[in-house]
């Protein structure tokens, strides 16, 4: 047992010694990894695949063109124009209405008439059925008590 003891300590290497040099080689290898991976990434750029030739590049542009004209811009600036006549219409403009707008608005507020009133009719339906269904209830506890006073 002494033998190994003094084995262990005549190499001068105890064991935070060894941590310390398991350590040094971990960052090493972290080092070397960090390295190779920002280092390799020039690499790649400058591979002939990833390259973009001019026909290429002519070819994106076109084509971001032709996505650009295809775009109703008219149509986008008319539709703001209108949003901001909404905003702007006043109580004196109301009267000035071209009559497309006023039936599109005619009909938009019958529309929201006939969804308060379908609401309306479908709590009142809502009311009756609970009624009914109280009624039932009613009803059947009347002839439970009237059943339990004739066993009685």
């Amino acid at each position: 047992m002494e033998s190994a003891q003094g084995w262990w300590r005549c190499r001068h290497l105890s064991f935070k010694n060894a941590t310390i040099a398991v350590c040094l080689l971990n960052l090493a290898a972290a080092a070397i990894l960090l390295h190779s991976f920002f280092s390799s990434y020039p690499r790649f750029r400058s591979s002939p695949s990833h390259t973009v030739h001019s026909a290429q590049l002519r070819y994106i542009m076109e084509s971001l063109e032709m996505r650009r004209a295809m775009e109703p811009t008219e149509l986008i600036k008319r539709v703001r124009e209108i949003e901001q006549e909404v905003f702007v219409v006043g109580p004196e403009s109301e009267k000035q209405m071209v009559p497309k707008q006023t039936t599109a608005v005619d009909l938009s507020n019958r529309l929201k008439d006939l969804r308060a009133t379908n609401d309306a009719n479908s709590l009142k339906a809502l009311e009756e059925w609970r009624k009914r269904k109280m009624d039932r209830a009613r009803q059947r506890e009347i002839e439970k008590n009237g059943a339990i006073a004739i066993a009685s």
